[in-house]
């Protein structure tokens, strides 16, 4: 199994891990907080956070809780990531306004083994003293009978308690709500029962949307055994106007590169708005309080320089893809601001071309003499016209490949030579506006 590395998470233990949690913007609540306090300053406890197989990646909102885990692990507590094979069957309803899609068995063994690789990439399996612990809660929930499960886990939940539960109220309110996702918050019960009872796991993390599963485990565990555990939530991530954080104008943001690419999970975060920047870097990095209110203070200070952002993107990128990937991001992102291409490869210069429109032109247009430059500025989409084209390009506007043109090349022909990669022609006028000639002949 990947190893992640400790050495990029560490920082300076100065807090107790609920005192980071707090600073952190963290904590939102918890089943009885003293308590917790108590047993956590006693030694090392067990914990665990579910991640039900709902697609085939995480996306940035799950990087919370499973942060938080690794936060945990770092201050020497023994960290559970549970991947949710039959939760993730039914579909939790808590967030959701509409009943969820159900998946097929197969969608769900796929989907957990693709989630297996991303939640290895964040916790230390190989740690000596406490590594982390994957499990599926499909191991122990499938071979339950529905007999056994009515007996043993369903006769401890009166429904007026399940129905007083926000996540089955709220549904109730918006039109209803049927057995089988009412039954969802039975089955994160037992889960937490069993990791109670089997792995001697005393805590659940989820962000405040859990709120409901997760005292209906510390319930469940109280009336079955008696024993002693809590549940500790996390502020869902949302922006400064209260909507949530992790999806951009195309979907949710993707930790999977193939479903969002380096360079556009790069750029997300480098749009962050000021309001909620230093937000996020508390939350998503491992950034220490010094470093984060230096950030603060350059935010105040130069909000132009955008170093919080920068610093941000370089940060949750680099722990999403690693640093070589990162670097390549942000080199991809030094072409939309104008910088140079030398050295650039075509992965990622492709990753630029998946943000800009592009026409695809035959290979025809650019051999023996080629095509003029204000034709193809207005093949590419870039001018309305050639009369356009002109005054942009004397007006010292136009650049091809990055590189200003001439603003007497009005008579210039573009060839093959012209191309990079043999493939694209990259056109920018003025500071922001790109589009790209992609050679395709199939068309």
């Amino acid at each position: 199994m990947p190893r992640a590395s400790r050495e990029r998470f560490a920082y300076p233990l100065i807090m107790t891990i609920l005192e980071e949690l707090q600073w952190r913007g963290l904590y939102a609540d918890c089943t009885d907080l003293d308590a917790l306090t108590a047993r956590l300053a006693s030694g090392p406890t067990t914990l665990y956070a579910g991640f039900d197989p709902t697609a085939d990646s995480l996306h940035v909102g799950n990087l919370v809780p499973l942060l938080a885990l690794r936060r945990f692990q770092d201050y020497g507590h023994h960290p559970i990531a549970l991947a949710g094979g039959a939760t993730g069957m039914i579909g939790d309803p808590s967030g959701k306004s509409s009943e969820r899609n159900l998946q097929t068995p197969a969608q769900v063994e796929a989907n957990i083994a693709a989630i297996r690789l991303q939640l290895a990439k964040f916790l230390d399996f190989e740690a000596t003293a406490n590594p982390a612990r994957l499990v599926d809660n499909a191991s122990w929930t499938a071979p339950f009978t529905f007999l056994e499960f009515l007996r043993d886990v369903g006769k401890h939940f009166p429904v007026n308690l399940m129905l007083a539960k926000d996540s089955v109220r709220t549904r109730l309110e918006e039109g209803g709500i049927s057995y089988t996702e009412f039954s969802y918050m039975l089955l994160q019960a037992h889960d937490f029962y069993h990791l109670r009872t089997e792995a001697d796991c005393e805590v659940q993390v989820g962000a405040t949307d859990q709120w409901g599963n997760i005292t209906a485990g510390t319930e469940l565990i109280r009336r079955k055994s008696g024993a002693t555990a809590w549940g500790l939530t996390f502020p869902l991530l949302t922006k400064s106007d209260g909507t949530k954080y992790g999806k951009s104008a195309s979907g949710a943001v993707w930790l999977d590169p193939k479903r969002t690419t380096p360079y556009r999970f790069y750029q997300f975060f480098m749009q962050a708005e000021d309001a909620d920047v230093i937000k996020l870097l508390k939350v998503l990095t491992f950034l220490s309080q010094e470093e984060i209110d230096a950030l603060e203070a350059e935010l105040v200070s130069a909000p132009g320089a955008r170093a919080a952002q920068k610093a941000l993107a370089q940060a949750v990128t680099t722990l999403v893809h690693g640093e070589s990937v990162c670097a390549d991001a942000m080199r991809a992102s030094t072409i939309m601001f104008g910088g140079g291409l030398d050295g650039i490869s075509e992965s990622v210069f492709e990753d630029v071309v998946g943000e800009v429109p592009t026409t695809d032109i035959s290979s025809d247009l650019l051999t023996g003499e080629g095509t003029g430059l204000l034709d193809l500025l207005v093949t590419a989409g870039l001018c309305p016209s050639k009369g356009q084209a002109r005054k942009d390009l004397q007006g010292g506007g136009i650049n091809v490949n990055n590189v200003r043109c001439n603003p007497q090349d009005l008579n210039r022909a573009l060839t093959l030579s012209d191309t990079l990669f043999g493939r694209y022609i990259l056109f920018r006028k003025g500071k922001r506006n790109y589009a790209v000639l992609r050679l395709n002949d199939a068309n």
